[in-house]
C-alpha cells in the first residue's frame, strides 16, 4: 500500500526518510528506472549497513527534520514522492544493547542516533520528578504517571537504575490493566523524551509543502495517537494544531488533497505475519 500510494514514475526522485532495514526502499527502487534517484534518510548509521548496491540510491545520516536542507545540498528538489515510516525499526527494537525493548535486557540507551547526547538513563536518573511525570503523562498517556515519577526518583535515590530490566522490575508493580501494555506505553514515553520525536515530526511535516512538486505524493505510516494526530491535522487542514487557515472564500488554505480520506491499516494476514503492523495507520496524500 505504501509503495502504490507513491505513484511512483519510473524517472522520478523520491525520498525514504525512514530507511531502516531498507525494505521500502529496495520496492521503490524496483519501479524506478535507471534515471531515477532515491534519497533515504536514517538517524542511526548502523542502517547504512542495509544499503542495496545500486548508484541511484543516496544514504543521508541524518534526522528528517533536516529534510530541506539536505534535498537542497544534493539538488533533489522538487521531489515527486516522500515516504516516512515512523517508530522505532525492527532492528532497533531486537538489538537487546539498544535498550528500546521491554523484553531484552540492555542499557538504558533508546537513542536511534548513537551521536545523541541525551540517553534513556541520563531521563531516568537525572530528570526531576516534575519532568518525568510530565513525559509519563503526556508520551505514555499513563494515568498514573506522578506515582511513577516518585517511585524512579526514590529508588534512584538508593542507587542508580541502569538496564532496562532494572527498570522493569521497579515499574512492573505500578502496572494496571495489561502488565506488557502498560511497560510499553512507559518505554515508549521515555524514547519519545530522548529522541524529541513529536517535534522532529512536526518540523518534518512543515517542509513537506516545500520538498514537493505539484501532484507529489507524501505516505505516512505512524503507530499511535500522538504521532497520527499532527500528520491527519497537516493533511486535512495544512496546519499542525489550532484553528485552521481559510482563504477569502472560506475555504481551507490546505496544500493536500487527501488520497485516502480515513488510514488505511493492516489486514488481517499482515498482522499474521508481521504483529509490529496492528497498530499502524497509512495516510496519502497528494500535493495541489
Amino acid at each position: 500500500e505504501c509503495i502504490e500510494g507513491l505513484h511512483i514514475h519510473p524517472s522520478g526522485i523520491y525520498v525514504d526518510v525512514t530507511f531502516g532495514g531498507g525494505g521500502h526502499s529496495r520496492a521503490i527502487l524496483e519501479k524506478l528506472g535507471p534515471d531515477g534517484r532515491l534519497m533515504v534518510f536514517d538517524a542511526d548509521e548502523q542502517a547504512k549497513a542495509n544499503l542495496p548496491q545500486d548508484n541511484r540510491i543516496q544514504f543521508i545520516h541524518s534526522n528528517y527534520r533536516h529534510l530541506l536542507k539536505f534535498m537542497r545540498l544534493y539538488k533533489a528538489l522538487p521531489a515527486d514522492g516522500i515516504l516516512a515510516d515512523f517508530g522505532v525499526s525492527s532492528h532497533q527494537i531486537d538489538t537487546a544493547e539498544r535498550g528500546f525493548s521491554i523484553r531484552y535486557e540492555g542499557r538504558l540507551d533508546m537513542r536511534m542516533d548513537p551521536r545523541a547526547q541525551l540517553s534513556a538513563w541520563d531521563v531516568v536518573n537525572q530528570w526531576s520528578k516534575e519532568q518525568l511525570t510530565e513525559i509519563f503523562f503526556q508520551y505514555g498517556e499513563i494515568s498514573n504517571a506522578r506515582k511513577l515519577a516518585d517511585v524512579i526518583t526514590t529508588s534512584r535515590n538508593q542507587q542508580s537504575i541502569d538496564t532496562t530490566a532494572q527498570l522493569v522490575a521497579l515499574i512492573q508493580p505500578l502496572s494496571y490493566g495489561k502488565a506488557n501494555k502498560y511497560l510499553a506505553q512507559v518505554f515508549q514515553a521515555l524514547r519519545i523524551a530522548v529522541n524529541d520525536e513529536i517535534k522532529a515530526i512536526e518540523e518534518f511535516l512543515l517542509q513537506t509543502p516545500d520538498a514537493l512538486k505539484k501532484g507529489g505524493r507524501l505516505v505516512i505510516m505512524s503507530y499511535h495517537s500522538l504521532e497520527d494526530r499532527p500528520v491527519k491535522n497537516f493533511l486535512k487542514y495544512g496546519v499542525l494544531k489550532g484553528e485552521p487557515e481559510k482563504d477569502l472564500f472560506g475555504r481551507f488554505s490546505c496544500p493536500w488533497k487527501l488520497v485516502n480520506k480515513k488510514p488505511l491499516e493492516a489486514s488481517n494476514e499482515e498482522i499474521e505475519n508481521n504483529p509490529r503492523a496492528r497498530s499502524a495507520k497509512l495516510r496519502i496524500a497528494e500535493k495541489i
